[in-house]
């Protein structure tokens, strides 16, 4: 099984607070063939840190790198398909991100784990939690 992590799932993951995540859900990223991230990730998580919402013992930049090599995640592109797709998602919430990151998900038939009740309530995505 393949997975995209949502951004929050991510940071969660990658710090090891497993008291965060669902059973489920640390059972499918421990258990995942292939991990992935949308690349609004990276954006969106230096605009957490940029608003001071986050923060990190080491720089961003580096903490992203590591994170993407330690725990082998992959980071997916915005292809036109996803682009046009996260502005065509019928009753779905208008954050931007959270748009690329289910439009991504559907793209590229994979399990969406997000604890985002808002995602998990979208009919048109697969998710897990």
């Amino acid at each position: 099984m393949q997975v995209l992590l949502d951004t929050h799932v991510w940071v969660w993951w990658s710090v090891e607070d497993f008291s965060l995540l669902s059973n489920k859900a640390a059972k499918a990223l421990e258990e995942a063939e292939k991990r992935w991230i949308s690349a609004i990730s990276l954006w969106e998580l230096a605009k957490l840190e940029e608003k001071g919402r986050i923060v990190f013992s080491i720089p961003l930049l580096q903490w992203m790198k590591r994170s993407l090599q330690e725990k082998g995640i992959l980071v997916a592109p915005l292809t036109p398909e996803i682009c046009v797709d996260s502005c065509s998602l019928k009753g779905f919430h208008k954050d931007p991100a959270d748009q690329l990151i289910v439009a991504t998900s559907r793209a590229l038939s994979l399990t969406l784990i997000t604890a985002d009740e808002r995602i998990q309530r979208y009919p048109h995505v697969k998710t897990l939690w």
